[in-house]
């Protein structure tokens, strides 16, 4: 509901997909044309796929999503957090580690709240990611937010692997002289 409500600014009462989708959206942000790809997996748990393993070597952020009414959504967002930040998916040839944004869904059903703002909050903190919670219901401007949040770190993880990674030609440069330079001696 939350991808929808961010692709199209409606919001679907009833939405419960039976299937993985991937959409696509450009979107202008900070100066920069971005073409984005969601990736929306089935949202009924017991067709979902959990290993993941396919989008942690293609995805440069997560957005996890729970349910504050459901206390079982929000174990399985953490099964899939945990799954995300595991030490084995080093392998997937990332330089930085990607950027996750847990979110606590249907604020506005507070007076049925089974998860707290803290337990959200401290699942973030303790696996290094960001958090909010929301309502896709009400809060339009919100969600749109919170997108562009997820996209804004996306970015300067970019920014940041940039600046570590040296162009091949300097690096190869400085290496070669390293190896073969002019040194000098001392008289």
């Amino acid at each position: 509901a939350l991808t929808v409500r961010f692709l199209t600014k409606r919001f679907i009462g009833e939405y419960a997909s039976n299937f993985e989708s991937i959409y696509n959206k450009y979107l202008c942000l900070e100066g920069k044309q971005l073409n984005l790809e969601i990736y929306d997996p089935c949202s009924q748990l017991q067709k979902a796929k959990f290993s993941l393993t396919s989008e942690l070597h293609w995805a440069d952020g997560f957005v996890i999503v729970y349910d504050i009414s459901d206390r079982s959504s929000f174990a399985y967002a953490k099964a899939l957090i945990y799954r995300i930040r595991e030490p084995q998916n080093s392998h997937c040839k990332r330089a930085m580690e990607s950027a996750v944004l847990l979110v606590g869904n249907k604020q506005d059903l507070c007076h049925v709240r089974e998860v707290g703002w803290e337990e959200g909050q401290k699942l973030a903190l303790d696996n290094r990611c960001q958090f909010c919670e929301l309502s896709a219901a009400e809060q339009c401007l919100e969600v749109e937010m919170m997108f562009n949040r997820i996209i804004k770190a996306i970015l300067t993880n970019f920014r940041l692997k940039e600046k570590r990674r040296p162009s091949g030609s300097k690096s190869m440069a400085k290496l070669i002289n390293n190896v073969f330079g002019k040194r000098r001696k001392s008289v």
